[in-house]
């Protein structure tokens, strides 16, 4: 199996009715994933928004990839765009 270094970038809208989703979506595929960064907006006011952006660090085969990003848009709200980076 060839394993490459690539991104995800995922968009994360309605969390508060999605966050699990897309927690246990990650959970599933956690071996593929090296680093999570998620940024969540913010309103002002300590305010957060209903929506929120994720950038996720692979390590996987592109089929592997695939799989997660096919996963995440399944969810309604989600985007998710795979980025490579070799």
């Amino acid at each position: 199996m060839s394993t490459k270094k690539s991104l995800i970038a995922v968009r994360v809208g309605d969390r508060g009715n999605n966050a699990l989703k897309v927690q246990q979506t990650l959970t599933k595929h956690g071996c593929s994933i090296n680093v999570r960064l998620g940024l969540h907006d913010n309103e002002g006011d300590n305010v957060c928004s209903p929506s929120g952006t994720m950038i996720l660090q692979l390590s996987c085969s592109p089929e592997d990839a695939k799989v997660l990003v096919d996963d995440l848009c399944k969810i309604e709200s989600v985007k998710a765009q795979f980025i490579d980076l070799d």
